[in-house]
């Protein structure tokens, strides 16, 4: 095992714990105490996985989130005291692929990093066969290359975001429950939150959609799911 992991923590307690309980699953981890020294390792170093505490000096952890999801698609893994649901959906909205909430075992956090690394190496490796590209309306999307175009114009999409699109596309017109997207993209074994789903299908609809607030394709069926409409 191979895999390189960030923390940017500024609790160096907690950020200790989590490097030996890391190591001794057999990665490697490199620690950054506040979030611009962080945000600039992460961009400057080779990493398969992030764990980013929220509340950083010089820069929170929300911000740092953001900032890495426009660069970088590997997966982010919030760390948060905060226990409001708000807070966990504003750091999905910002891109992160789950979250663990502190006082936390640090076995499960070995457990959920490895889950996240498991299943960013599947969807990786998903890309590799070669797929035909999808074309709906002014959408196209190709497997193959990771490429999305809404018309003329590429729309850089982060792993998962490109993974629930791509489903929805391959079964257009068909509805699909948050559960079921949730099980088909992060897989059964995840062990984060439905809670992501509606979050990822906004920021599509941000990337995709004309309008937003008045989606053409990525349609809300209420109370049973969501549906591509070509």
């Amino acid at each position: 095992m191979n895999e390189r992991i960030l923390i940017i923590e500024d609790d160096q307690d907690i950020a200790f714990i989590e490097k030996d309980y890391l190591e001794m699953s057999g990665y490697t981890v490199v620690i950054a105490s506040d979030g611009l020294a962080g945000l600039n390792e992460a961009l400057s170093g080779t990493y398969q996985l992030v764990l980013l505490d929220v509340m950083l000096p010089g820069m929170d952890g929300f911000e740092v989130c953001r900032r890495l999801r426009d660069k970088v698609d590997i997966p982010i893994m919030i760390v948060t005291a905060k226990r409001e649901d708000i807070d966990k959906i504003r750091g999905l909205g910002f891109g992160a692929d789950d979250y663990v909430e502190k006082p936390f075992s640090p076995s499960v956090l070995v457990a959920r990093v490895k889950s996240q690394l498991a299943q960013y190496q599947r969807l990786k490796g998903s890309s590799l066969r070669k797929k035909s590209r999808i074309t709906l309306g002014n959408i196209s999307l190709d497997p193959d290359t990771h490429r999305v175009f809404v018309g003329n114009k590429e729309k850089v999409l982060p792993n998962k975001e490109f993974q629930v699109l791509e489903f929805l596309m391959v079964n257009a017109d068909m509805v699909f429950s948050k559960e079921t997207i949730y099980d088909k993209i992060w897989g059964m074994d995840s062990l984060g939150n439905t809670a992501t789903v509606p979050v990822h299908i906004n920021r599509l609809r941000e990337a995709i959609e004309k309008d937003p607030n008045k989606p053409c394709h990525l349609l809300t069926i209420w109370g049973v799911g969501y549906k591509f409409k070509p």
